[in-house]
């Protein structure tokens, strides 16, 4: 079976069982890999989503089988399992999703001699770890480059702190985008930096 034709097959199991295909991977050793995540409803509460377990991942797995074996699909072993902490991000909607959250960004091309004018931004730079805004010319990410603290690093509280940087994006200029595979010690993301004014740089 061609990929694309895999890829609708089991989208169309997963959308069916009630959640959302978030990844398929083969690999050469026959292991078929299927990511499966909650589907987003708008307006949901942050942390009042639920997440995916064992169980789901059976039922899953369990349709897949059936499925697979009807339509002639050959793997070696088939995985069903959680996206994880740092979940890709493809859609749109999974943009919408994580807003406020920090993420992992790869832009298909550095920033450019333009975009880089004015700040402290390399040129080159394509990777890059923000708290995800929505803005009107489409995404952004801001982060500050404030060095990490050593630990038992006394801090002075008159130490300014590093000024804001912000990089405007939209979806095609991404190559890859992860949520930033940080928890904090309650096991829930945390939220990085404030949002700032609305002003991108491309």
């Amino acid at each position: 079976m061609a990929l694309q034709d895999l890829h609708g097959t089991i989208s169309q199991t997963v959308t069916g069982l009630g959640y959302e295909l978030v990844d398929i991977e083969r690999t050469t050793g026959g292991l078929l890999r299927v990511t499966i995540d909650m589907p987003y409803l708008l307006g949901t509460a942050p942390g009042a989503e639920q997440h995916i377990n064992a169980e789901d991942c059976e039922k899953v797995t369990r349709q897949l089988q059936f499925v697979l074996e009807v339509e002639g699909t050959e793997y070696s072993r088939l995985e069903v399992s959680s996206p994880g902490i740092d979940r890709p991000l493809r859609t749109e909607q999974d943009f919408e999703r994580f807003i406020g959250d920090l993420i992992d960004i790869t832009l298909k091309a550095p920033i450019g001699v333009v975009a880089s004018a004015g700040s402290v931004i390399s040129a080159n730079r394509k990777k890059f770890r923000g708290t995800l805004e929505r803005v009107d010319t489409g995404w952004q990410i801001v982060w500050t480059e404030e060095p990490d603290d050593k630990p038992g690093q006394k801090v002075s509280k008159h130490r300014v702190p590093a000024p804001l940087q912000a990089l405007g994006f939209t979806l095609d200029e991404i190559a890859q985008a992860r949520l930033a595979p940080v928890v904090d010690f309650k096991g829930r993301r945390p939220k990085s930096v404030p949002p700032v004014d609305k002003q991108t740089e491309k």
